[in-house]
């Protein structure tokens, strides 16, 4: 009977995410979780001769939340911009999971046209070993540059 290997599951902690912003890259080093999800928009559908309601998809929703340490003013600043000017901002953000101890090898997403939903703009907080804030975003396209391999089953 064939099983998934232990050594196969990829460590959380194994992985990096850069941000690519106006052509800058800026490894995102201080970020601590980092989750996108493409969720369908679906719409209903009924028709004489079935009691059931059937769904066609009719679109896409790109949604994402990263928690990070309070240690950068690179997304303060993008809202501020925002905040003074009008101009928003809108960059790529690469995550690549990539576990040595894996046989599945590496997996590189990258979420296009990512924009910030809200941005912490000052934080204390006298309770808190480290200071974290929890950002929102949307995106709207996304590539898949390097796949997980297949497992090898044990």
């Amino acid at each position: 009977m064939a099983f998934f290997r232990a050594g196969d599951a990829i460590s959380g902690q194994e992985g990096r995410a850069y941000a690519t912003i106006a052509g800058r890259v800026e490894e995102l080093f201080y970020a601590k979780t980092i989750e996108a999800t493409a969720e369908k928009n679906k719409s209903e559908f009924k028709s004489l001769g079935r009691r059931g309601v059937q769904s066609k998809a009719i679109g896409w929703t790109g949604t994402g939340s990263m928690t990070i340490y309070y240690a950068t003013p690179t997304f303060r600043q993008m809202m501020l911009d925002y905040i003074k000017t009008g101009k928003d901002t809108y960059f790529d953000l690469q995550i690549v999971n990539e576990d040595p101890n894996s046989t599945l090898g590496k997996q590189t997403v990258v979420l296009r046209n990512v924009n910030l939903n809200s941005v912490i703009m000052a934080k204390l907080d006298v309770d808190a070993e480290f200071l974290e804030e929890d950002i929102d975003f949307t995106f709207d396209d996304v590539d898949i540059q390097d796949s997980f391999t297949m497992p090898v089953m044990g």
